[in-house]
């Protein structure tokens, strides 16, 4: 059995910049000249090659090493706080939920809502994301890290449909050098940092690696992670040509939310976890190739093949009886880009993307009851292969006004292979009869074997204006779309034996203007996107397509440096994310949820940094952060009400080759959560608990 859909949808995304001494710069590849007065500034994430930023029709932001380096991210949502937009909710340990000019996401298949890119290649297949992929990445040791909000340009398809998170390894420099860095903290933090770098004319070698431990500030909630990254550029005949190899480890201690109204204010309860035997153990790799070179007409060809595998065991300590999941993937690909200069004001850029991913997954239970028995759950494997083909054409209208169109055409075939009994049986055959209603079935079903496939079509406009040497405004109207995850069509409960799921479809029309000076930076961007077959899970725990979504808002960042010693930086997002159609929620009845705010959506989020150099050899900087209150329930019946941090961090080189780093972060020692929601079956009102004052040092050395 096949499903098939085709969606066009309109138009997305547009502009950016993001900030600040110690905490989001904008500013890449760059001669040292650009990089001195900050004029020019260059993007890969939106077209694949370096472009001015400044000219690019996508909202993108970036956070550069230097600043990277100054934050001392221990978690992903510490190094892009920054950034307009983004709103990553901190799990236990390494865990996180996302929100790019979104709300913060959930359920199986919301991470395909992101696209998450270690040197512009997703880390997980299409169709077999995770919500807490971002720790796959090395953003501890990254060049820097680009964020494109809105749908992503005609380079992505499924999986971009809100936004691409691009880690992008830093390239060798000439010269040999080596580093350490050392770092302790709070609940016996430790990490440390290796980095060797060789290189000259022709490329170099560069290795990073990253080792980290924590015990872990809740109750048995530690982790022990290893990242290596080794990257060498070379020079091969009329190519030139950047390898990429990432290995990841993570064994993490899980800690689930604590329940109860305001339990992250009780300082009794801080520390508990109510899950002492959750875990997660996760191990990736990838290998990529990235080759280009300028043919004999002058066009531009680029080919990336890449590889990755992943494996994953974790127990799901927020369902009934805390079944085991493991699960994994392996696959191939292939990215092409040519780029044609078809006359002087007439670019051509078009592309042929392939990938094969062979995925599986199994849930099993020791002891059962009920409906929720012992032994396994689901056991299948399913394969994906995606074709896609895109093409964009940007013209030079005239001196100063620049247009682009584009489109994309993406098509997914699934092919599942069940490997137990089908249906809602135990995995011998009897069934099971609720010993609360005596309803007869279990709580998990299983397809029969399948094939499904997904044809889908997003299409890109824009025009930009260039309206003095350092101003630029821009307007773009862009669609995108998600194919349904794997999870969603062969993971189903209650029952359901077949998902009858379309893809989901975004519209988005964005207008912003953006300026670039000596001593002044700023963008302002306003965007208005609708969403419609937006997968969700009943009240009856059916997966069903047929929800609608509004987004819009304004979001605005701004870099100045207004003495040689001072910098502040200012961002932040105003925005509203509405449910315009009626949904349920799993456990309950039918809501009347149209026109609510979608639960975990900020109306505002801000961010104000303030840095201090003093001296040559010495760099403070203050970050004031603002999350505002939002809804914690689809009825909107439930609120957090936000929360302010402050965060202090100060650097001072002791000489050419040692210098030392001191990070406090919630300085004023706030009571707040990381994240809080509710569950009707969960328990009611229930949080993630942020951590209190934490102190953390480091020392660097330079060989």
């Amino acid at each position: 059995m096949t499903t098939s859909r085709l969606t066009a949808s309109t138009f997305t995304s547009s502009t950016l910049l993001a900030l600040s001494l110690t905490v989001a710069t904008d500013s890449a590849h760059s001669t040292a000249e650009e990089q001195a007065t900050g004029l020019e500034q260059v993007s890969v994430t939106a077209a694949r090659t370096p472009q001015p930023l400044l000219s690019q029709p996508a909202s993108v932001s970036i956070v550069n090493g230097e600043p990277l380096s100054a934050i001392g991210a221990v978690h992903p949502s510490q190094a892009l706080s920054s950034v307009p937009g983004v709103n990553i909710n901190r799990g236990n340990g390494q865990e996180s939920l996302i929100g790019l000019r979104s709300p913060v996401l959930t359920g199986a298949g919301s991470c395909g809502a992101f696209a998450i890119t270690q040197d512009g290649i997703p880390v997980r297949g299409t169709g077999f994301c995770n919500v807490n992929q971002l720790f796959d990445t090395h953003f501890e040791q990254a060049g820097r890290i680009e964020v494109l909000r809105g749908p992503g340009t005609v380079l992505y398809g499924s999986d971009a449909q809100h936004g691409v998170i691009n880690v992008l390894s830093a390239a060798p420099a000439q010269g040999s050098e080596s580093s350490i860095g050392i770092e302790g903290g709070a609940n016996d933090y430790q990490r440390l940092k290796l980095t060797h770098n060789r290189g000259d004319d022709q490329g170099g070698t560069r290795i990073d690696f990253t080792g980290a431990r924590d015990d872990g500030y809740k109750d048995d909630s530690g982790f022990d992670q290893q990242k290596l990254q080794l990257r060498n550029d070379r020079q091969w005949q009329d190519w030139s040509i950047s390898a990429l190899l990432n290995l990841s480890n993570l064994n993490q201690e899980t800690a689930g939310y604590v329940v109860g109204k305001d339990a992250y204010k009780d300082d009794a309860r801080k520390r508990e976890n109510p899950n002492p035997e959750a875990f997660r153990d996760s191990q990736a790799a990838r290998a990529q190739v990235k080759m280009q070179r300028t043919l004999g007409n002058g066009d531009e060809l680029q080919i990336t093949p890449y590889a990755r595998y992943t494996d994953m065991a974790f127990l799901m300590h927020f369902l009934p009886g805390t079944p085991l999941e493991e699960n994994g993937q392996k696959g191939l690909g292939v990215q092409t880009a040519l780029r044609q200069q078809i006359d002087p004001a007439l670019a051509l850029t078009s592309g042929v993307d392939l990938e094969y991913t062979a995925g599986w997954l199994k849930q099993t239970q020791e002891g059962g009851f009920s409906v929720f028995p012992a032994g396994k759950h689901y056991d299948y494997s399913v394969s994906a292969a995606v074709a896609a083909i895109f093409s964009q054409a940007d013209w030079q209208l005239d001196e100063r006004t620049t247009g682009s169109i584009g489109a994309r055409g993406e098509y997914l075939r699934y092919n599942y292979d069940n490997h137990m009994i089908a249906g809602d049986t135990q995995d011998n055959g009897d069934i099971c009869i609720s010993g609360f209603t005596g309803a007869i079935g279990c709580r998990y079903s299983r397809p029969d074997d399948r094939a499904d496939d997904f044809a889908n079509l997003s299409l890109n406009a824009s025009l930009t204006r260039q309206l003095s040497d350092q101003l630029s405004g821009v307007l773009r109207l862009a669609s995108g779309f998600r194919a349904p995850q794997a999870t969603e069509l062969y993971r189903l409960q209650n029952g359901q034996t077949r998902a009858e799921l379309d893809s989901e479809s975004i519209d988005s029309l964005e207008a912003g203007i953006r300026h670039a000076g000596e001593t002044l930076r700023y963008s302002l961007t306003g965007f208005y996107m609708e969403k419609s077959d937006v997968v969700f899970q009943s009240s009856d725990r059916l997966n069903l397509s047929d929800g609608e979504s509004r987004h819009y808002g304004l979001e605005y960042a701004l870099d100045w440096r207004f003495s040689e010693t001072w910098q502040l930086a200012a961002s932040g997002t105003f925005a509203r994310h509405q449910y315009t159609s009626d949904l349920s929620a799993p456990g309950s009845g039918p809501i009347a949820s149209d026109g609510n705010d979608i639960d975990t959506a900020p109306r505002s989020m801000h961010n104000l940094n303030l840095a201090w150099q003093p001296a040559d050899t010495t760099e403070i900087a203050l970050q004031w952060q603002y999350t505002g209150g939002y809804f914690t329930d689809i009825g909107n019946a439930h609120r957090y009400d936000g929360h302010q941090l402050l965060h202090l961090r100060a650097r001072k080189a002791l000489s050419d080759s040692t210098s030392v780093g001191l990070r406090i972060e919630n300085l004023a020692d706030v009571d707040y959560a990381e994240r809080a929601d509710y569950s009707s079956l969960g328990g009611g009102d229930r949080y993630f608990i942020g951590e209190p004052r934490s102190v953390y040092a480091d020392v660097k050395f330079r060989f």
